[in-house]
């Protein structure tokens, strides 16, 4: 992911998390925490019209998924499988064993992409999102391990 990115990412995580989505602020820090933080974009095709991205938090043996996001009009192809894909290529890379991350409890789609390759819930936090106090679980998966 490029600062050039930005608007296109921003436009998509108010569309795949209009509850509360990350501000443009948010988006700039997490960019700016690089090499700790690693972003990624994924393009439609030759024209480079942004499909979702994803982010990594490199933090040595226990790497933390920041966030995932497929345009709303595109799901259902794929692409979050790519991206999930694509990040735990990067932990592994940079030597993570483990890889946590935490997801609404209501996002069924999310939580079944994470299961589908081999998180498994560790806890759950009770009302942790705002507004509505939904649970967050948080998933673990270890990185070598392929499911």
């Amino acid at each position: 992911m490029r600062w050039q990115d930005l608007p296109e990412v921003h436009r998509i995580e108010q569309a795949a998390f209009a509850e509360d989505p990350w501000s443009m602020d948010s988006l700039w820090g997490e960019l700016a925490a690089r090499p700790r933080r690693d972003y990624v974009v994924l393009e439609a095709d030759a024209s480079g019209e942004l499909v979702g991205y994803a982010g990594l938090d490199l933090a040595g043996e226990s790497s933390d998924v920041m966030t995932i996001a497929v345009d709303p009009a595109r799901r259902g192809a794929g692409h979050g499988t790519v991206l999930l894909e694509t990040l735990l290529d990067h932990a592994a890379d940079a030597g993570a064993s483990q890889i946590m991350l935490e997801v609404r409890a209501d996002n069924e789609g999310a939580i079944g992409l994470y299961q589908r390759h081999g998180f498994a819930e560790l806890h759950r936090r009770r009302g942790y999102y705002q507004p509505g106090a939904v649970d967050a679980l948080i998933m673990k998966k270890e990185v070598g391990s392929r499911d």
